[in-house]
């Protein structure tokens, strides 16, 4: 293999005898390879999590996490991923095992370098270029790397290999959206579009064009054919966001849509196919919504075929942290502020919170917080100063006015306290909470945005 071949490839190493190891290493980085060396199946996990590979070269027995326990965990949580076995003569009929459970070779131990450079060249043209894995994606770092996040980002990278459809679930502001991202970039589609559908923010007289397009002379206003977000999905992946606000007459068509991957323009004869692939989001108990019949069941078991819960941030505190300092970086660029940081105590007072609004408040909140700050450093004072404007203790309410800034304030309090309670009533059904407000659906999507609690 000359050196030039492959330059900058990726090679993790996994061989508990510090010798073969450093043999091994020493061999491919002279190939012009970049490998590094770990002692366990378990500090490899460590590195897959952190940045992405090429190829594993692992041996197959080793203390504590096996080679083959090793192949597995990989093949399920970073499929395409190639793994090398080595192995000694004894254990030859483990390592045709192995092959059989998706290894890509295997290597009998003592090996010659040019039998080592032959079979990690193999992998290597086996292995995926210019995918980027889940660890590298802005996943763990917008949202979070708790063990619950892990564990819904393992979800993630395995469901993203296939077609089927995936149903991410969770409150407002938890971070769907970055997750559909996720998986259609990790995806056979990811050269594709992702095109997103929200089915809150449309009308329902809007939404079936929206979806469908619509032909020529469709209804007034239909001057020529417009091709829906369906057809521009095509080859990609189609994200249907808040789901659970389609309403009952275009549940049918999404359910021929999903079923049959077949669709017709609004006003047209021709039947079309949809080549996409769906992901749907709600922060709707949608099980509650079928019991109710607001909610199709045949439809809810189609979209429900890989479920995947994004927890809120409240019962995962310890992202809160590294999810302040990555908004704090982000948005303090945007804002001209490069060097703003977080002090110690703040990202204490921060951590303490519970954010009902989860991730996109703690992000809107520190948007706000880097903005209106004199200085660079955010300190505690600092966020206890902006907390209070959205918390006022109970001197506070009853202190007399003084001033148009108060007045305003007051207003914001209380119009998210009636969005609060409109959501809490309408059990998070968007529709319904307009209606109970007396608002249009497009007017409580804006506030609820304004407030930061989508």
């Amino acid at each position: 293999m000359p050196r030039e071949m492959n330059s900058g490839r990726e090679v993790l190493v996994v061989e508990d005898d510090p010798a073969v190891g450093l043999v091994l290493v020493s061999q491919l980085d002279q190939a012009g390879l970049s490998a590094e060396l770990v002692p366990s199946g378990e500090a490899a996990l460590r590195v897959l999590e952190l940045k992405p590979v090429d190829v594993v070269v692992t041996d197959l027995r080793m203390p504590g996490m096996d080679g083959m326990t090793l192949l597995q965990t990989i093949t399920q949580r970073w499929p395409g991923t190639p793994v090398v076995m080595l192995t000694a003569h004894g254990t030859v009929p483990l390592a045709v095992e192995a092959m059989r459970n998706g290894a890509a070779d295997f290597l009998l131990k003592p090996f010659e370098r040019e039998e080592l450079l032959f079979v990690v060249r193999k992998a290597l043209m086996r292995a995926p270029q210019g995918v980027p894995p889940a660890s590298v994606l802005p996943v763990s770092g917008v949202l979070g790397t708790s063990e619950k996040m892990k564990d819904a980002l393992a979800l993630v990278r395995r469901a993203a290999a296939g077609m089927a459809t995936v149903l991410l679930r969770g409150e407002s502001g938890t971070g769907k959206e970055v997750l559909a991202k996720a998986l259609h970039a990790l995806s056979p589609r990811r050269a594709g579009p992702l095109v997103k559908v929200n089915s809150g923010a449309l009308p329902e007289n809007l939404l079936e064009s929206e979806l469908f397009g619509y032909e020529k002379g469709a209804f007034t206003g239909a001057a020529s054919r417009k091709p829906g977000r369906v057809e521009l999905a095509e080859g990609g992946t189609l994200f249907l966001d808040e789901i659970g606000d389609i309403p009952p007459s275009i549940q049918v068509k999404l359910l021929r849509l999903l079923q049959e991957k077949e669709y017709e323009r609004l006003g047209g004869t021709q039947t079309l196919k949809a080549d996409v692939r769906f992901i749907a989001a709600t922060h709707q108990p949608l099980e509650e919504r079928v019991r109710r019949g607001e909610f199709r069941e045949d439809l809810f078991y189609r979209l429900n075929v890989v479920p995947i819960t994004v927890p809120p941030l409240r019962e995962r505190p310890e992202d809160i942290p590294a999810l302040a300092a990555h908004f704090v970086k982000t948005l303090g660029a945007a804002n001209g502020k490069p060097g703003a940081a977080l002090t110690a105590d703040a990202i204490s007072l921060l951590t303490g919170e519970p954010w009902p609004g989860n991730v996109r408040q703690l992000q809107n909140f520190i948007e706000r917080l880097v903005v209106l700050s004199d200085s660079e450093a955010l300190t505690a004072s600092d966020v206890h100063r902006e907390l209070e404007r959205d918390r006022p203790t109970g001197a506070d309410a009853k202190a007399p006015l003084s001033g148009v800034g108060k007045l305003e304030e007051h207003r914001a309090r209380a119009e998210r306290q009636a969005l609060g309670e409109a959501l809490s009533r309408a059990n998070q059904n968007r529709t319904q909470a307009a209606r109970l407000l007396g608002i249009s659906r497009r007017t409580l999507y804006n506030k609820l945005e304004e407030h930061g609690l989508l």
